[in-house]
């Protein structure tokens, strides 16, 4: 009987070596000469494309055990697996709902090893940049990459079609700050929701990231001395500490953030504490808080439940409403750092300190802008200062 071909009981087998493992496939019907004979010719037909380099399992083996776990659906499962204990709950059901909406209609059903970096580049050029922002298109090759490093851990010697795929991003848009003359049509227009433009306020003149504001309780905020912690954040009713370790900050308050507390006081400063759960930076220990939320939606009479709701239900209409050109709440960030640069007096490190960054690029890149309507006399300073 020739290497790769065994008989056990009333049955045959062939085996070979492939991408370093040793596979053996059944061979359909009884040890009779004809099937063995067969199956002495299939071993010799692998052997020789494994070889060359043509070798498919699917083709020879379609119903084989071996192919369902060499899917690259099977390896997205892992993946997943792995993601679900990483990661905060809303960022991994942004990760999951692109893979499933985009990778896994697509590549879930072949073979890992069978995917070709072509077919990828025209995946990505004819099905997906037509319809998707290129951000969303680099996320998605960025999860399939991290899919293949996965597959890899299990076939060390096996290709990775991502290598050498890249998506271009355009340069990024320049911050839109509101200007002084917008943040008073917001902040003075015409509404029945108090307690909105006490939060609009707030976020304006103190610079938190919206999910930091609605989160805010009265046991963060220290009104003899004029400042707030951020310690927590909420995304879509889940409840975690800061985005990052320098995110949780005590911040010091301008006059009128300071007044849009105070003007808060009377709606929830006596509310009973209600108590939540707050996921730590490992996505796994859960710490219960009894806290008084500052800020609450005047609709419903509790906290805000997520920046969607406050998003479509107050801020959008409101814009609207005062004749402001729409952008969304998380500008009022963007607006307090351009307010502060616009001074010519503030030092980049103290915005950043106060903003939770430790880099002063980041304010210029992503938040800040020099609004020159609403800035200082520049050329008066510098004409004074240099005795022209």
């Amino acid at each position: 009987m020739a290497d790769g071909v065994e008989v056990r009981g009333n049955r045959v087998r062939v085996y070979f070596r492939y991408e370093g493992e040793l596979c053996r496939e059944p061979i359909p019907g009884t040890a009779t000469k004809a099937v063995i004979a067969n199956a002495e010719r299939l071993v010799g037909i692998i052997n020789y494309e494994i070889a060359s380099g043509t070798f498919s399992y699917a083709r020879h083996f379609p119903n084989s055990p071996r192919l369902v776990g060499n899917t690259l659906g099977h390896f997205m499962d892992l993946w997943l697996d792995i993601k679900r204990n990483e990661m905060a709950p809303s960022g991994f059901r942004t990760y999951k709902s692109k893979l499933e909406n985009h990778i896994r209609p697509r590549w879930g059903s072949h073979q890992a090893d069978m995917i070709d970096h072509l077919d990828l580049q025209a995946w990505l050029q004819k099905e997906l940049l037509p319809k998707l922002h290129n951000k969303t298109v680099r996320e998605i090759l960025n999860i399939m990459r991290q899919v293949y490093v996965i597959y890899r851990t299990r076939n060390r010697s096996a290709h990775d079609p991502t290598e050498g795929l890249t998506v271009r991003l355009p340069d990024p848009d320049e911050a839109d700050p509101f200007t002084r003359n917008e943040i008073r049509d917001i902040l003075q227009g015409p509404s029945e929701r108090q307690q909105e433009l006490n939060l609009a306020q707030f976020m304006i003149w103190a610079g938190p990231r919206v999910s930091e504001a609605i989160s805010l309780a009265w046991e963060d905020v220290d009104l003899k001395n004029g400042t707030v912690k951020f310690r927590r954040s909420q995304v879509r009713g889940h409840y975690k500490v800061t985005k990052t370790r320098r995110s949780t900050r005590e911040v010091r308050l301008l006059r009128p953030a300071l007044e849009a507390l105070l003007a808060q006081r009377r709606f929830t400063e006596k509310c009973r504490p209600v108590q939540i759960e707050v996921t730590d930076r490992d996505n796994k220990t859960k710490k219960r808080q009894a806290v008084r939320f500052v800020f609450h939606c005047t609709t419903t009479g509790a906290a805000h439940s997520s920046s969607d709701m406050l998003l479509k239900g107050f801020w959008k209409p409101h814009l609207h409403a005062v004749g402001v050109r729409y952008r969304g709440p998380n500008n009022c960030r963007h607006t307090y750092a351009s307010q502060l640069l616009s001074t010519g007096a503030v030092p980049v490190d103290w915005i950043a300190e106060q903003m939770g960054h430790t880099s002063t690029a980041m304010i210029w890149r992503h938040y800040g802008k020099w609004i020159n309507r609403d800035g200082a006399d520049m050329i008066g300073i510098l004409e004074r200062d240099l005795e022209l």
